[in-house]
């Protein structure tokens, strides 16, 4: 029978807290805080080991408790109030389920890549939103992997999941710094495609059909050098109005399915 807490300083209700704000602290107890039905399904599904399931009653049905349970193995059940999740919550809405997991740290010998891999590339990403959106554009794309260079970002910050919409337990990412990554693509046979404002040719005049990595730097200062210097080929957007930059999660939305057009969307 699962234990009831109905109040906001019982120390297990402090420490998922502790866990959603301190990123040393998930680092400390090798767990991630994940909230809502959906996103937490996406994890059991994806071989992430979930140790806590904190509900609200009235707000999960029985059988998508009975299913996350069975699916989680040894995941401890916790009944909690309303007010409890909503003090914990970030959505409001999110149908009155927590979960604490173990985290994934993937390698790149970790990927099972396709014969004609498509990978993205993202280089000192700062913004949690940004990071989710990215995730459910390479999600949406059904791209082999995420390769994070020097990210200044937790990967399972609380706000990366929720802006992933549960894509980060979908998509396998790996966190690297750039010299790795240049070296491991090189070895790998794939092209490296560096978006920047000094190239001299246009996204949709590049051949994708092809083992290929998309590279996107931050909105602030771009790729470095490394990449700059280090990529196959440097491809850029076409920009017709005032400013010449987008959000990276849309710039990168725009390459990735200019890729998938070529390859006939497989």
């Amino acid at each position: 029978m699962a234990r009831f807490i109905s109040s906001s300083h019982n120390p297990v209700i402090k420490n998922v807290l502790l866990l959603e704000e301190k990123p040393r602290a998930r680092k400390e107890q090798d767990r991630i805080v994940i909230e809502g039905l959906r996103e937490t399904r996406h994890a059991a599904d994806n071989g992430f080991i979930i140790t806590d399931l904190l509900y609200v009653r009235e707000l999960v049905p029985e059988s998508d408790l009975d299913a996350l349970v069975t699916g989680s193995g040894e995941a401890a059940l916790t009944c909690i109030s309303q007010e409890v999740f909503n003090r914990m919550a970030y959505r409001k809405d999110s149908g009155g389920l927590i979960a604490l997991s173990k985290p994934k740290r993937y390698h790149f010998g970790d990927l099972l890549l396709k014969d004609r891999p498509l990978l993205l590339v993202v280089e000192t990403v700062e913004k949690p939103g940004n990071l989710g959106a990215l995730l459910r554009t390479a999600d949406a794309a059904g791209l082999d992997a995420v390769i994070l260079c020097d990210p200044q970002t937790d990967i399972y910050n609380p706000n990366v999941i929720r802006s992933s919409v549960g894509c980060i337990f979908t998509m396998p990412v790996v966190t690297v710094d750039t010299h790795e990554a240049i070296a491991w693509f090189r070895a790998a046979g794939i092209r490296m495609f560096a978006t920047a404002l000094t190239a001299t040719h246009y996204y949709h005049e590049t051949d994708f059909n092809q083992p290929a990595a998309i590279i996107m730097g931050s909105e602030a200062n771009g790729l470095s050098s490394a990449w700059l210097e280090g990529a196959d080929d440097l491809i850029r957007i076409p920009m017709m109005g005032k400013i010449d930059s987008m959000n990276v999660s849309a710039s990168a939305a725009i390459v990735i399915f200019e890729a998938m057009r070529q390859r006939g969307f497989r």
